[in-house]
């Protein structure tokens, strides 16, 4: 059954060239982010992005892309709610 009423979810993507560079499409919101760490609310949920030296070289919520420099270590979804103790609560808790 259709649900004419929800908004199209956004186009989501993410392109990672080597280590060094990320390029994400979706996102809504960045809601922290240091040099060793990006959390960020995209499309597709909540998304975190760790590694070193980690710098934002291009932000636009209005097109809703995001380019991260630095390496990259690890990128991965945050499941479920915020109330857990999951990767963003160990990461920034």
């Amino acid at each position: 059954m259709n649900d004419y009423n929800t908004m199209p979810q956004a186009a989501h993507r993410l392109e990672l060239i080597g280590r060094e560079h990320l390029v994400i499409s979706g996102v809504e919101d960045v809601e922290r982010f240091d040099e060793n760490g990006i959390v960020m609310s995209t499309s597709a949920g909540v998304l975190v992005v760790t590694g070193e030296e980690l710098h934002i070289g291009k932000l636009s919520l209005d097109g809703g892309e995001l380019h991260v420099d630095g390496r990259v270590d690890s990128v991965s979804y945050e499941d479920g709610g915020r109330e857990g103790g999951g990767l963003f609560r160990r990461l920034f808790g």
